[in-house]
């Protein structure tokens, strides 16, 4: 797709990609920081490390990784990833400020999709997904709280909504996929407050949604 585009038009699409990536990270990164109990975070990371994701994603859509009608679902996921990834690491909790905004925001990116692509049905595996997925981690949360905070379980939700509009098989792939970044994070040093569980997560999630298949919506 990328091919058939005017190379000035690749060049302002690109730099538009990376300004609105950059700004939704310095959006999310204020929220953070305004918060009823603050997490401020790192600007300048936060800001380039989205807008890195944002250009990835217009790669993807470029290259026609997936269906134009899937792009506000990994825009939608990458907007939030790098900070609640910053504020986890810092603080070692994930914050009310953007893991419940998450919901509405994923679920207008999902309605969005489905009205432009496969239909209701999309909407409806995201909303199964998103309860399973939560439901899950928040039973998992019940049985050692040590091992999974209230943020993780708020997140899970949020994120089995993505996770279930790509395919029902996602969700055991980033399962498996964020258990692996967890394990790997704890290895790499002594975590005094817990191994955070939402980088891996995120990441999981994001690898789906920019990655999916070509079977996704199905």
């Amino acid at each position: 797709m990328i091919n058939e585009l005017h190379p000035a038009l690749a060049i302002v699409l690109t730099a538009a990609f990376a300004g609105a990536g950059a700004t939704a990270g310095m959006l999310a990164s204020a929220a953070l920081a305004r918060a009823r109990a603050p997490a401020p975070v790192p600007l300048p990371p936060v800001a380039i490390g989205t807008a890195v994701l944002w250009l990835f994603v217009a790669w993807r859509w470029f290259s026609g990784g997936w269906p134009g009608w899937w792009l506000p679902v990994p825009l939608a996921l990458t907007a939030l990833a790098v900070p609640l990834c910053a504020a986890d690491f810092r603080y070692r909790r994930l914050p009310d400020a953007l893991t419940l905004p998450a919901y509405p925001i994923f679920a207008a990116a999902i309605t969005t999709a489905a009205v432009a692509g496969p239909g209701p049905q999309l909407a409806v595996r995201a909303l199964v997904a998103a309860s399973f997925f939560g439901g899950l981690h928040l039973l998992v949360h019940a049985l050692s709280r040590r091992s999974l905070g209230a943020g993780d379980v708020k997140l899970a939700g949020a994120l089995g909504g993505v996770l279930g509009a790509a395919s029902w098989g996602a969700l055991g792939v980033a399962a498996v996929l964020a258990a692996v970044v967890t394990a790997a994070l704890a290895l790499t040093r002594r975590w005094g407050r817990g191994v955070p569980h939402g980088p891996g997560l995120l990441a999981a999630a994001c690898l789906v949604a920019l990655f999916p298949g070509r079977g996704v919506g199905a």
